[in-house]
């Protein structure tokens, strides 16, 4: 198996070679930590949130502050004919978005010491209303979905999936006695709570090897594209 190394005089085959020289610079912190890593590291962190700040600039700000404030400031704002006497009662309300746009630049006021006190506003506004606008997401998205998921029949016609519906509904019974603590764990509760660890720690090993699955599919891809993009060994 001969290498053949894709070459560096098309604009692809720079950026191969760009990018299977960092990923050899990311993988050299397996020996220790060293300058060719954290130019990696930091060249990674840069990017990723330049391009960040850029896709938010235009897909958020812009499209939702911007240009909706300049629509309205140059008096093409609602129009009354179009839309009926209901808007024109209540006219243009794209003005108001100046408040968000001036709490978002108090943001930046963190950065100078003596008026960083000013981001506090823009904090507890962005933490108030998320807190409130998550509460009834989270409880209709995840806990009343989960009662749901957990209201099922132990029997449903057929073996196999009886003792699943059975299995798990002792491992939810279970569990959630484990985190009962309103009483000593003795007798049988005591019993209780420890089949509850027993199915905690099932749940969070499988949890723990999904996660190392994925970054083994990661390291496969990164390993993949060395040997085949870069090196050639497959061509």
């Amino acid at each position: 198996m001969s290498l053949h190394p894709v070459s560096l005089g098309t604009p692809d085959g720079a950026g191969i070679w760009i990018g299977a020289v960092l990923t050899l610079f990311v993988f050299s912190f397996l020996y220790k930590d060293n300058p060719f890593y954290k130019f990696a590291e930091h060249l990674f962190v840069g990017v990723s949130a330049g391009y960040y700040i850029i896709l938010n600039w235009w897909t958020v700000i812009v499209p939702n502050l911007l240009q909706p404030l300049q629509k309205a400031f140059a008096g093409t704002g609602v129009d009354a004919a179009h839309h009926g006497m209901f808007a024109a009662e209540l006219g243009d309300y794209r003005g108001w978005l100046l408040i968000p746009g001036v709490l978002g630049v108090l943001l930046f006021t963190r950065l100078f010491g003596k008026i960083g006190w000013l981001s506090r506003w823009s904090l507890a506004v962005i933490i108030g209303v998320y807190a409130g606008l998550k509460t009834t997401g989270f409880a209709q998205g995840d806990l009343v979905a989960q009662i749901q998921a957990s209201l099922q029949p132990l029997w449903t016609g057929q073996l196999a999936s009886s003792l699943n519906a059975i299995l798990f509904t002792v491992g939810l019974i279970a569990s959630l006695l484990f985190f009962f603590f309103s009483r000593e764990h003795k007798g049988a509760l005591g019993v209780a709570s420890k089949i509850g660890i027993w199915f905690l720690m099932v749940g969070f090993g499988a949890g723990y090897g999904y996660t190392v699955m994925s970054r083994v599919s990661l390291l496969i891809g990164r390993l993949q594209f060395l040997l085949d993009d870069w090196l050639g060994l497959t061509r």
